[in-house]
């Protein structure tokens, strides 16, 4: 399986340099929620287009974890070559942030990499800077609640997390705590990738906010609101608001743009970051989602939109659910997307796209004036695996990529 890398060259001249087509593709994959009584496994993906496999899945592996923790997340390398992996909760699915760390080569389990009386009470992603001795974590959800499905009465609550932590990274310790807010759910973390900058962004799915946050006089960090997608007055949804559900935040490894996904809305965003305190929105394109044309919600005020979106079809397959997860190549010139977010809420939400098996899309960038095409050559089809459809998840590429290597 590919692990995240730290990369140690010059920037921003060599990722030109290093940057070979992406040819295998790593899928997570699960069956929870279908069904289909199978394990969840690892899909192998091929990405040439010239190879007679362009699209299909090979041989797949089976994956699971055997650790103490209860909800590992998100796993990425440290400069040492550990692997640091994020918690989201405890054994009983209570809410427990913090991490632990495997041997690099071994994979063994070395214990917890936060001090125990500084455990943040939730967790979800993660990414440092090496040259600021910096880690920036976002918040999540209740696991144990996740598990059972979204609920309007939830909100409020505390189910959804609202804090982002700066860590010292050579200390393992909490330094400052950001509250973004109720219910604002802060998931993806990024910093830009060039290692002298001293910023990134935090999307926050339930408020459509997108915070920058950078670094301050002496050692103190500061965050400030970006970007906001408004909500969308809905009738026919499970609530008369249909907010933003920012999942994923990508950036290209060249820090030129930075791409959002939505999953209740359906759309992908390409946003310019020339002056990065003000995103400048270039692209955006519809890949589900739930307000499409025909479909039980009704829009009833859009503050974007004067018309809703139409269906996505491609090689004759109608597209159901939203854009979750993202993965950029390294010339950035091709976005890759899935639309499995959890199984619960998939079920809840998109309960044709359980039936019918998730997909893989490519989105083709342009990247000198900006812009999102969807590929209508490209599609893989989870519904058509030899053990019934499955939902797919995580993309990683076997080459490096845009969420694995951190340049140190």
């Amino acid at each position: 399986m590919d692990r995240c890398r730290v990369q140690c060259y010059d920037y921003p001249t060599c990722p030109d340099v290093k940057a070979p087509r992406e040819e295998v593709a790593y899928v997570t994959c699960t069956y929870r929620e279908t069904c289909i009584d199978q394990p969840d496994y690892l899909a192998t993906i091929d990405l040439n287009p010239r190879s007679p496999c362009y699209c299909q899945m090979i041989e797949p592996v089976d994956v699971f974890w055997k650790c103490n923790k209860g909800y590992l997340n998100v796993p990425r390398s440290l400069p040492n070559g550990d692997i640091l992996i994020a918690n989201t909760g405890d054994a009983a699915g209570n809410a427990k942030g913090g991490f632990i760390v495997l041997d690099g080569e071994t994979f063994e389990l070395k214990g917890n990499w936060e001090n125990e009386c500084e455990t943040p009470p939730s967790g979800y992603d993660f990414w440092y800077q090496p040259r600021y001795n910096v880690l920036i974590s976002s918040a999540g959800v209740v696991p144990k609640r996740a598990g059972r499905g979204f609920c309007p009465n939830d909100l409020k609550k505390g189910i959804y997390g609202r804090r982002l932590n700066v860590w010292n990274l050579s200390c393992r310790s909490l330094i400052q705590c950001f509250d973004l807010g109720e219910d604002s759910l802060p998931l993806s973390v990024k910093f830009l990738h060039n290692p002298d900058a001293a910023e990134g962004y935090v999307s926050c799915a339930l408020s459509g906010i997108v915070y920058r946050f950078y670094k301050c006089e002496a050692n103190n960090w500061a965050v400030e609101e970006v970007i906001r997608i408004p909500a969308k007055d809905v009738t026919g949804w499970i609530m008369p608001k249909m907010p933003a559900f920012t999942v994923d935040l990508v950036i290209s490894v060249d820090d030129r743009y930075l791409y959002l996904c939505n999953w209740w809305h359906g759309d992908i965003r390409q946003y310019e970051l020339s002056k990065t305190c003000k995103p400048r929105l270039v692209g955006q394109v519809f890949v589900g989602g739930s307000i499409l044309r025909g479909g039980p919600v009704t829009v009833c005020r859009d503050e974007e939109l004067k018309c809703q979106p139409e269906p996505l079809v491609i090689k004759c397959k109608r597209v159901y659910g939203g854009p979750s997860k993202l993965q950029l190549s390294l010339d950035g010139k091709r976005l890759y997307v899935t639309n499995s977010l959890y199984s619960t809420w998939d079920k809840q939400f998109y309960p044709s796209m359980v039936r019918e098996g998730s997909v893989m899309l490519q989105i083709d960038v342009d990247t000198e004036k900006g812009g999102l095409t969807v590929n209508k050559n490209f599609l893989v089809d989870f519904g058509k695996e030899p053990n019934g459809p499955c939902l797919a998840h995580d993309i990683r590429f076997a080459s490096g990529d845009s969420t694995s290597d951190i340049l140190a």
